[in-house]
């Protein structure tokens, strides 16, 4: 069992937990991630990891509601325990001082890119971080990120926050200066990689994504994070989840992203239905079950 021992709603449907894991947290790296499981009947699911504190034995996921166990997820609170956190699995983002590193984080891929934005830093780079979301609601860390970059660039599709735009605008700008960075790395929704990936191949810089929106068991057995990556068959959970985007397949992957949506989609629906008819039991606020 892992007791949460902190919650935080970073946005009102982006929560962060701090999990009690020291083994996971000794030995966690920029862009690994862990496997989550509320109790014995729950999924699993794959939450990157936002940051890890080995002193005090603590990790730190940040997610958004999407299904239904994360929908679930967001109802514990501290205190509360999950019976498995699985971790750290997946390739660690290769880190080196390479000159200028752009680090692109769109929605809630901002977690995941806070931790290689800070190695970047670390190892001697110059770190121009781009973040974007759909409105200024929705953005969180923007401190975080600001305090360990060189650089820093907001924008939001509706002009509340930042930039008006959507975050290949800057990129396109950064990729147009001299000398040109030497490496970006874009982490967020699929469809903002890949258009990352197109914005940065007529400037033939290495750009690095993180593929773990397609996965599901995070340990290769089910097969439903297959991906073609310059025309091979890789495994996001085992060989990534970090792999050269102009190699990867886009059309292939965003089409097998819609695989399960219907039945995601059911499944929540389910779950609120069944919500909503329980009845509470007393002295339970929110029917989570303490560890």
């Amino acid at each position: 069992m892992h007791r949460i021992l902190r919650k935080e709603d970073l946005t009102p449907s982006v929560h962060l937990l701090e999990i009690e894991a020291p083994a996971i947290a000794r030995k966690a790296r920029a862009g690994q991630f862990v496997m989550v499981r509320l109790d014995e009947a729950g999924e699993r699911i794959p939450l990157t990891l936002a940051d890890w504190t080995p002193q005090a034995g603590s990790i730190t996921l940040v997610f958004l509601e999407v299904g239904r166990e994360t929908n679930m997820l967001a109802k514990l609170c501290a205190g509360d325990c999950l019976t498995d956190v699985a971790g750290p699995l997946g390739q660690p983002t290769h880190i080196e001082k390479f000159g200028t590193v752009v680090c692109v984080g769109g929605g809630v891929g901002v977690a995941a890119i806070a931790p290689i934005a800070r190695s970047m830093s670390e190892a001697g780079n110059r770190v121009i971080t781009i973040m974007g979301a759909r409105s200024n609601n929705l953005l969180f860390w923007e401190d975080r990120l600001k305090s360990v970059s060189h650089e820093f660039i907001v924008t939001t599709d509706d002009g509340s926050h930042g930039r008006h735009g959507v975050v290949t605008q800057p990129l396109k700008e950064v990729l147009e200066r001299a000398p040109c960075p030497d490496r970006v790395i874009a982490i967020g929704p699929a469809v903002m990689m890949k258009f990352c990936a197109l914005t940065a191949r007529p400037f033939s810089v290495k750009t690095i994504v993180s593929l773990n929106p397609i996965m599901v068991d995070g340990t290769g057995m089910c097969g439903s994070c297959r991906v073609s990556v310059a025309g091979q068959t890789r495994f996001a959970c085992l060989d990534g989840p970090d792999f050269d985007a102009q190699d990867v397949d886009w059309d292939l992957l965003l089409n097998r992203l819609r695989t399960y949506s219907d039945k995601e989609k059911q499944a929540l629906e389910i779950w609120r239905r069944q919500c909503a008819s329980a009845p509470a039991r007393e002295g339970e606020s929110s029917g989570h079950a303490q560890g």
